[in-house]
């Protein structure tokens, strides 16, 4: 008795290729498992060549841009100024509607 592993797997490839499941369940998986490659590939290349970049201090003041300075205790007494209390609440008008006076305070 020879055995022929040749001959042995173009017979069970045969018999497979005629099961429906084989036939069309094979490529959808292996379609799914390779598509997931190409999509990760893609994908990375939407992030390396993202046209806007973090700008650095530096280049920052080359092009004579430069940052505010921000006191929290100045900026915390111009919040406790506003009064959160007297506030109207005032209805925006509807695309339909035609635009109302607006009422003096």
């Amino acid at each position: 008795m020879k055995f022929n592993f040749f001959d042995n797997s173009i017979n069970r490839f045969r018999t497979l290729s005629k099961k429906k499941s084989f036939k069309y369940g094979f490529p959808f998986l292996l379609f799914m498992f390779l598509g997931s490659f190409g999509v990760e590939k893609f994908s990375s290349l939407r992030y390396e060549f993202k046209k806007s970049k973090f700008m650095k201090p530096d280049f920052l003041n080359e092009l004579g841009i430069e940052k505010k300075k921000v006191d929290l205790d100045e900026e915390l007494e111009k919040y406790q100024k506003v009064d959160l209390n007297a506030w109207q609440n005032i209805r925006g008008p509807r695309p339909w509607e035609e635009p109302q006076p607006k009422p003096s305070t």
